[in-house]
């Protein structure tokens, strides 16, 4: 097919031709494929600061913090880091600088890009709305969980540090003691779950108020569109950093932070043969960068046309990564902290089992003079480890080996790092508090930043395709965000937790995949990835490497496929289920 005419001087486009014949390029003049009104007229961010900001906001969120330290830790450490980096390269930035670079050049919405690709492809623009509604309804749910915990932090001690007591025995509630403060406090206050996702239940009130204060935070934001949002990404996206570093320092000099970053990172080189592996690097790529949400190409809707589109792509997945490397830093420390207590705690209690036995008769003590039984206190962990290879078995009495690794493998992914294991290490910083405050605010700013993209992603290309909307922006931002708030008292039940996590597993993982999919082959096979390259070429005055173009075709391509063929076959092979909760956390099997 040849190649139609680049724009003319006058801004137009061709419009009597069909908008697959079409350039990409689109500067000044009446935009095609949409009916909001001229690109000069167009919002535009104020520096290019605020859209990196709002890009790095969007891209960085609470899977940086408790997604992608639970994958190294299980995938090899370091190995999978290296994985991890290779799939970004090769995957992640020719895709995001695809993303970017089409809303870029167009100047439009997701809807608006990919119809003027093709009246035929409107239908992937509007994938990429319902994706975005989707997962905020259920993304803001967790924001109003941190209000929740944020407002609860002001106390000392902290409601979750000690268990309750039932007044009419006197006693400590049965269930607290036989799991831990922390997850009594989540599933019972927070929550106050139900035993499965049958049993609605009541609204739970004060999380109802918070989500309706999260709603109204995205709303107030949005409002005036990237010229409110964009302010607060100033605040919103750099105060995290701020947090993580402080968390850093602070966790570096706790007993047994070391060791949680050597759990975390001792490399294990075997797990590149595994398929599993391969699958959670891939979706973990996918998911940093935002891809398929729309989130992306409606924030570089608002660029220059003459913006260095191919240096962002690189920026900021760099800074993406370079974020979930000190996201996990700051998480293993801490939780080494954690485990190392735990392990102390433990140590004691055997070496109290074991005085104990030193009385009954016909025990045997040949084992004791490995320990200073009258300072227990002073019996080291790896000491105690030693003994226990040799002796543990003949003593047994329950005696365990007290090993601060297994306490690490426990609930560090998702709600169960953040609601559970690190609010329980915490408890134990002296002023509690302050540490729990600075935890639960940098999650409530990271959920944000997130937030305003995802919103983004569907205000942008409804008002840029619909005129009614786009001149009254303040409408359409209240009305979503309030439709929004209904539709989530959903996930305000007691069983609303479960709804959250079928929402995870279902509303966003395949549909975006699928979304990417028919973007990509748009873009390289519908388009052509030539036409592409030129495009950019003309925008930004020079032609990204020829490589890209073999990377859109086939690599990234039949990545994509192959990531949706693995995604449907777990799903077969592992269904979820939603019922009951198990002490520490919810049963998801």
């Amino acid at each position: 097919m040849e190649k139609s005419p680049l724009p003319t001087d006058d801004g137009g486009h061709g419009l009597g031709e069909s908008h697959s014949d079409a350039a990409l390029v689109s500067v000044g003049g009446p935009v095609p494929g949409g009916e909001a009104g001229p690109a000069e007229d167009r919002p535009a961010w104020d520096s290019k600061l605020q859209y990196v900001l709002a890009q790095v906001g969007f891209s960085v969120g609470l899977g940086n913090v408790w997604r992608f330290p639970y994958l190294c830790h299980q995938n090899g450490g370091g190995a999978f880091m290296v994985l991890y980096v290779m799939l970004l390269m090769v995957v992640g930035v020719p895709l995001f600088f695809m993303e970017l670079a089409a809303g870029q050049s167009i100047r439009q919405g997701s809807i608006g890009v990919w119809k003027h690709i093709s009246p035929r492809l409107a239908g992937i623009g509007y994938s990429s709305c319902m994706v975005c509604f989707f997962v905020a309804l259920y993304y803001n749910v967790i924001i109003a969980w941190s209000l929740f915990y944020l407002g609860n932090s002001f106390q000392y001690p902290l409601p979750w540090e000690h268990c309750p007591i039932d007044h009419s025995t006197n006693a400590t509630v049965k269930e607290c003691s036989e799991s831990s403060p922390t997850s009594y406090f989540w599933f019972r206050k927070a929550l106050d779950i139900a035993d499965s996702i049958d049993e609605s239940g009541d609204f739970n009130p004060i999380m109802t108020g918070c989500l309706l204060a999260a709603w109204a935070i995205v709303c107030l934001a949005m409002i005036k569109g990237i010229k409110s949002s964009a302010k607060v990404m100033y605040f919103s996206s750099v105060f995290p950093y701020a947090v993580l570093f402080i968390f850093l320092i602070r966790g570096l000099m706790l007993d047994g932070a070391i060791d949680g970053i050597k759990y975390m990172f001792y490399p294990k080189l075997e797990i590149w043969g595994r398929v599993q592996v391969w699958r959670q690097a891939a979706t973990q790529v996918f998911f940093a960068l935002g891809l398929g949400y729309g989130s992306v190409i409606a924030y570089s809707s608002y660029n220059p046309v003459q913006n260095n589109c191919h240096r962002d792509a690189v920026m900021v997945s760099i800074i993406n990564f370079m974020t979930s490397v000190l996201a996990s830093l700051v998480v293993f420390v801490v939780l080494g902290f954690r485990a190392k207590t735990i392990a102390l705690g433990c140590v004691a209690r055997n070496l109290g089992v074991m005085s104990e036995l030193a009385g009954v008769p016909g025990t045997s003590q040949h084992w004791w003079p490995w320990f200073n039984m009258s300072e227990p206190s002073s019996v080291g962990l790896d000491d105690y480890r030693e003994w226990y290879k040799l002796f543990g078995a003949q003593v047994g009495a329950n005696i365990t080996d007290c090993n601060p690794e297994n306490e690490m493998n426990k609930g560090v992914e998702g709600t169960g790092l953040a609601f559970i294991a690190f609010t329980e290490a915490m408890a134990l910083f002296p002023a509690s508090p302050l540490w729990s405050a600075l935890f639960f605010l940098m999650l409530l700013n990271l959920g944000l930043s997130t937030m305003f993209g995802t919103m983004q992603g569907i205000l942008t290309p409804l008002m840029d395709n619909f005129s009614l909307l786009g001149r009254h922006r303040t409408m359409l931002t209240v009305g979503s965000c309030s439709l929004g708030f209904l539709i989530g008292l959903l996930f305000t039940q007691r069983s609303g937790n479960y709804f959250v996590t079928m929402f995870d597993d279902y509303s966003a993982t395949l549909p975006l995949i699928i979304v990417v999919i028919f973007e990509t082959a748009s873009v390289s096979w519908v388009y052509g990835a030539d036409r592409f390259l030129d495009d950019i070429e003309v925008m930004l005055k020079w032609r990204p490497p020829s490589i890209y173009k073999y990377m859109w075709k086939y690599v990234c391509l039949l990545s994509m496929v192959g990531l949706l063929a693995a995604s449907l076959l777990r799903m077969v092979i592992k269904r979820p289920t939603y019922t009951a909760w198990d002490h520490a956390t919810v049963k998801h099997t």
